[in-house]
């Protein structure tokens, strides 16, 4: 019996099951996140594949652990294998040390080898080999993130008439910033042969129009407020800002949950008589971790009224280790720790209570509860849904988010949360005294916007907002 064609093919560099090494041995762990509570579900209702890498190297056990992976009942994975060189030169080189510091404005930290270039070409041949290879006649073929911006050039050349979409979950540029990138051009003609590209905001939108402008000008661009149309020789191209969000029942429901709510009292009796300050952030430099304990501890020297009245639990989760800045970054953050809690600290009062692991789901939610004070202030985000988590996992309605102006979630979020320049120290020093010494009423009143605007575009909104999107897109018509 003939299998039927898979209603769609997601494409992201990892798939939701990760090969890594546990105690020394070689361990299947599920990934979970936003993008999986959206987009399983409609692939186990349609039918589909996920295609994208397991992790680890290509090896026979690596092989052998997915071979006998359990699969959802009604959609499959497909992994893309990658070797030791093309994790050196793909992802660890273009992606993250070409592509992530460029769009995040941070082109001092690029290295232009133009080994990356080409490794980055061949991989994302190859994860366009494992799409087409998964992919139907009529299959919509959805590609994601900064990792796989030429697969579609690759499948528009096998599969012409392909009904392909992307969506970047980073942000984009200005002109003046990716004109500094050698392969400027074949990046934005590779995204052109997408029917629908998807940004997370409007300024993202903006600047990748402008860089079309500026960088492929044989090309025709008409639009506005609604997205723009692309026309070049042989194709159209949909460009539309949809913002990503989260599962909010998932994490509201979870907050409210008993177990949740006896460790939130528990972390609360530990810090007993202080108010808790969180931020929450991957080991990166776009995420402003030193220049936020640099904001805390102009709070500890200007206000010392909130000496044993303030604690700040900041969570980083390792990242990226092997990338030299990284490393770099996490010996700058441990030496600030290290320098404030020196300062200030005293036997009963530790300022910093610094935790550098990833913490399982149910703690982080609860800690995000018992936090009254949130500082999400990356230098440049995407996106960044820790806020949204952060807000979601309220359940008392109560407590202030510290937002930097320059995450994409601010143009979202900026009624409810307090935006601050996170290059601004004693400004953001003087958000979160204002935060501290909010009234209750209005944390209360600040905290309902907030969640009413997350709960209405949440992570199923955003999925129904793009499909919607690909209908309107001018392949469609």
């Amino acid at each position: 019996m003939k299998t039927k064609p898979p209603g769609l093919v997601v494409v992201s560099n990892r798939i939701p099951v990760t090969c890594q090494y546990e105690r020394g041995k070689l361990r299947l762990q599920t990934s979970s996140g936003g993008l999986v509570s959206a987009l399983e579900p409609l692939l186990e209702d349609q039918g589909g594949v996920w295609v994208g890498s397991p992790g680890g190297y290509d090896s026979p056990e690596v092989h052998k652990l997915m071979a006998g992976a359990a699969h959802p009942k009604n959609h499959r994975y497909a992994s893309v294998y990658l070797s030791a060189e093309e994790q050196q030169y793909f992802y660890q080189g273009f992606s993250n040390e070409v592509l992530w510091p460029l769009f995040h404005d941070l082109q001092s930290r690029c290295n232009f080898d133009p080994r990356y270039w080409r490794s980055y070409q061949d991989v994302n041949r190859k994860f366009a080999k494992a799409a087409e290879n998964a992919a139907g006649p009529d299959t919509l073929i959805w590609i994601h993130d900064y990792h796989l911006m030429q697969v579609g050039r690759t499948l528009r050349a096998h599969r012409p008439e392909a009904r392909l979409a992307f969506f970047l979950h980073i942000p984009f540029p200005p002109p003046d910033i990716f004109e500094k990138l050698p392969w400027r051009r074949e990046i934005l003609e590779g995204l052109l042969e997408h029917d629908l590209i998807g940004l997370q905001t409007r300024r993202d939108e903006r600047n990748f129009v402008g860089c079309l402008r500026s960088f492929v000008p044989s090309i025709k661009i008409a639009g506005g407020e609604e997205g723009h149309t692309v026309v070049s020789e042989r194709r159209q191209t949909y460009i539309r800002f949809l913002p990503i969000s989260i599962d909010y029942p998932k994490f509201s429901e979870a907050a409210a949950s008993a177990p949740v709510q006896q460790r939130v009292e528990e972390i609360r009796a530990h810090h007993s008589g202080m108010q808790i300050a969180l931020g929450v952030d991957r080991m990166d430099y776009t995420k402003g971790i030193p220049e936020r304990l640099k904001a805390f501890r102009s709070l500890l020297r200007n206000y010392p009224q909130f000496h044993r009245r303030v604690t700040l639990i900041q969570i980083v989760v390792p990242s990226r280790e092997s990338i030299p800045h990284y490393q770099d970054l996490k010996n700058e953050v441990e030496r600030l720790v290290a320098e404030i809690n020196g300062e200030f600290g005293e036997p009963e009062w530790i300022p910093i209570n610094y935790i550098h692991r990833s913490i399982p789901r149910e703690e982080l939610i609860a800690v995000y509860n018992a936090a009254e004070v949130a500082l999400i202030t990356p230098l440049k985000d995407g996106m960044n849904l820790v806020a949204k988590e952060y807000c979601a996992s309220r359940a008392q309605t109560d407590g202030v988010l510290i937002l930097s102006e320059f995450a994409g979630a601010a143009s979202e979020l900026r009624n409810g949360a307090l935006l601050v320049n996170p290059y601004d120290e004693d400004g953001v020093a003087a958000a979160i005294k204002k935060a501290l010494e909010m009234p209750a009423e209005e944390r209360h009143r600040r905290m309902l916007r907030l969640q009413n605007q997350i709960r209405t575009a949440n992570i199923l909104k955003w999925r129904d907002r793009f499909f919607a999107a690909i209908k309107k897109s001018p392949a469609a018509s």
